[in-house]
C-alpha cells in the first residue's frame, strides 16, 4: 500500500476485520480489507483493513466512542 493509506486493524479472523469495515463503510468511511494470510495454513498471516489516510482521524474518534473500542492498532 501507499502512503495513502492507514491501516487501522489487524486480525486472524475475517469475521472482526468484516464488522469493523461495515461499521467505517455505515459512517461514509472507505475501507478496504488486505489478507495476508497463508492460503493453505490460515493461521499464518494478519488480514489487514486500510483507510485513507484523510479520514485516521474521524475513524479513530468513532471507534473510540462505540463498541469497537479495543480494536484499535
Amino acid at each position: 500500500m501507499n502512503n495513502d493509506w492507514f491501516k487501522i486493524f489487524s486480525s486472524t479472523e475475517l469475521v472482526q476485520v468484516e464488522i469493523i469495515k461495515n461499521f467505517l463503510l455505515s459512517k461514509n468511511i472507505p475501507a478496504v480489507i488486505m489478507n495476508n494470510q497463508d492460503s493453505s495454513y490460515l493461521m499464518f498471516g494478519t488480514i489487514d483493513l486500510y483507510i485513507n489516510i484523510k479520514n485516521k482521524n474521524e475513524a479513530i474518534h468513532l471507534l473510540k466512542n462505540s463498541n469497537y473500542e479495543g480494536t484499535l492498532n
